[in-house]
């Protein structure tokens, strides 16, 4: 009955919001400004809910909602051009929030998988779709939407990037952003959106493809960043430190800092020419202004409340960005539009199991994470849309193209939930066939006949790392004694140095477990909750170690509370929550604090675990 009244309730706030301009106009006098941003708020924000409720992605009800209020829809909106100015700030703001994601140094730190793959796969993918266009041109696939001369090269941007919003929205909600797929995923975001900045840096010059301009552009991207360096280096830490006790202070200050270095970018022609008399045209847009203001201030201190601050205005003007960008779509021109969408979100999809799951496997990936990062980057990005948009503008593409692109990124968009979930279970399916074609998981090393432990870990995360270290400081002898058994090979040799024998296996299958030497531990601990697991859960674990090894003690980790009693009935001898532990030690804490004795806890606690900060973890 609660469901009806909502719908009822969302559809006559629907058909309220569509009422003519002419009806709201007489109801009060607004501006034209804040008249068509509030309908789009309204209309999008209703649309989200319903969107929602579906388990459909809420960008589409913004493309959605931009189709109604637009001119193909209802024409409620009266000035376009208000939505498209609220938008480019949107667009400002997420690529400044982008740009404080970006902290060059760990990138930099981040090994070979990420580097290799990071700068090769756009440019490899962007050859992909390239090919791939030609080869539908020349089989008559596309008809006159693929007639434009630059449209070859745009499919081929379209392909290259995936959703950062999606992508990490979903990561962050499976809590899965820590993991080895999640941290290169995002890695191989951010690399992409660097790409698609430069894209857009050098889009104007396309139709003059000269190497000076191109050039210059480069060069007054790098004269910008150095001076935004310079100043976030030195001036800006002592600024946010006068006002780090205020929040709403900081905020303002993050916004001001933004778009001093968009203006400092605009204006670097009419800079230079007062200060040195001569101009060399290399102004910087304000897309790469705002990357570079995140990314210049990324390793602060502040960027954690920075980012938490601007997020909530940025989602503001990020809808508007949808909205103008659904205002846009034109009447399809026939099936040929969606046909052509299709194909093009099927070329996006096969470009990530011909490109990015091969260079991330070969890069020294192993194949399951290369396979589930590729599976889960299996959309269009809305950077696409930007660097589509723009092209539009500059008569780079037609409008029926740039639709195109907009039903493609719809349709991918609305399968990344799918595919997010499915990631372990496509690879698994696919195993056999990559095995024949050369992509191997590394080679299990079975137990010998006589090999024993005394502790196993099964899987290796933030908490087998923490208890390797706690293990190796209060009982060293035991690391020799220890079994970890886990599919990231990456960690593998991080492990070993600590004496600890590590092999590759797959927690899903009891078979591995038997053949590590799960079967001769003494204690066998699931470490990692099921929130994070793939492909299995903690009590399939525990019923699959109480089979092949009965007389071992087995501990497992459970995520709802409800899931201990399962755990106890799978034949765990003892089950722990992390919640629960944290809790008991903030617990202590606060008592000691209240009695005036938190200094001496403090003290007590870093004499026997050592200072967080300083300890030495694999992870």
């Amino acid at each position: 009955m609660t469901g009806k009244i909502s719908l009822r309730c969302l559809s006559a706030g629907c058909l309220l919001a569509l009422f003519p301009a002419a009806v709201w106009a007489s109801a009060g006098g607004l501006s034209s400004l804040v008249h068509d941003i509030g309908l789009c708020i309204v209309v999008a924000g209703l649309l989200a809910i319903v969107f929602v409720r579906l388990r459909i992605p809420e960008i589409a009800a913004y493309l959605v909602a931009g189709v109604l209020v637009g001119p193909i829809g209802t024409a409620v909106v009266t000035d376009p051009g208000n939505i498209e100015t609220i938008s480019e700030l949107g667009l400002i703001l997420l690529l400044y929030l982008i740009g404080l994601e970006i902290d060059v140094r760990k990138l930099l730190a981040s090994g070979r998988i990420l580097i290799i793959s990071g700068l090769l796969q756009y440019p490899l993918c962007v050859g992909f779709g390239l090919v791939v266009t030609k080869l539908l041109i020349f089989a008559g696939i596309g008809g006159g939407l693929l007639s434009d001369s630059y449209a070859p090269l745009y499919i081929g941007f379209v392909v290259a990037a995936s959703s950062t919003l999606l992508v990490v929205k979903l990561f962050q909600e499976t809590f899965q952003l820590d993991t080895e797929a999640g941290r290169i995923a995002l890695g191989l975001l951010i690399f992409q959106d660097i790409w698609a900045i430069a894209v857009i840096a050098v889009q104007p010059n396309f139709s003059a493809p000269e190497f000076g301009p191109i050039l210059l552009s480069f060069l007054g991207i790098g004269v910008l960043a150095a001076l935004a360096s310079l100043i976030a280096r030195f001036l800006i830490p002592v600024g946010f430190k006068w006002v780090a006790k205020k929040p709403e202070v900081v905020f303002a200050a993050a916004i001001s800092w933004c778009f001093m270095i968009v203006l400092l970018g605009v204006y670097l022609d009419v800079l230079s020419s007062w200060l040195f008399n001569f101009n060399l045209h290399m102004s910087v847009g304000v897309e790469m202004g705002a990357l570079i203001a995140g990314a210049t201030i990324a390793s602060l201190p502040y960027s954690t409340e920075i980012i938490s601050k601007v997020s909530v205005v940025k989602d503001f003007f990020v809808t508007l960005f949808f909205v103008g960008l659904g205002m846009t779509i034109p009447v399809p021109d026939g099936v040929n539009v969606l046909i052509l969408a299709a194909v093009l979100a099927l070329v996006a999809v096969l470009a990530r199991y011909v490109v990015i799951f091969p260079l991330l496997y070969f890069s020294g990936l192993d194949r399951r994470n290369s396979m589930v990062t590729s599976v889960r980057l299996a959309q269009i990005s809305e950077f696409s849309l930007v660097i589509c948009f723009l092209g539009l503008q500059l008569g780079h593409i037609s409008g029926e193209l740039a639709s195109t692109v907009i039903f493609a990124f719809v349709i991918t968009a609305l399968f990344t939930p799918f595919m997010y979930r499915k990631a372990d279970a496509v690879h698994d399916y696919l195993s056999g066939l990559l095995g024949k074609l050369g992509f191997r998981e590394p080679p299990q090393k079975s137990a010998g006949e006589h090999e024993s432990y005394s502790l196993a870990l099964l899987g290796f995360h933030r908490t087998a790392s923490s208890l390797l270290h706690e293990i190796g400081r209060h009982n060293p002898e035991l690391l020799s004694q220890t079994l970890v058994v886990d599919f990231n090979v990456n960690l593998h040799a991080k492990i070993s140095a600590l004496g600890v024998t590590v092999k590759y296996g797959d927690l899903c299958n009891a078979e591995t477990l038997h053949h590590s030497g799960v079967d001769k531990a003494r204690v066998v601990v699931c470490t990692i909750p099921d929130d994070v697991l793939k492909g299995t859960t903690n009590c399939n674990i525990v019923k699959a170690v109480r089979h092949i090894n009965p007389e071992a003690i087995v501990i497992a980790n459970a995520v709802e509370l409800r899931d201990s009693r399962e755990l106890y009935e799978a034949g765990a001898d003892y089950v722990f929550m992390q919640r629960v532990e944290a809790a008991r030690a903030v617990e202590d804490a606060i008592e000691k604090a209240l009695s005036g004795k938190l200094p001496e806890y403090r003290a007590s606690i870093e004499e026997r675990y050592g200072e967080w900060h300083l300890r030495k973890e694999v992870m």
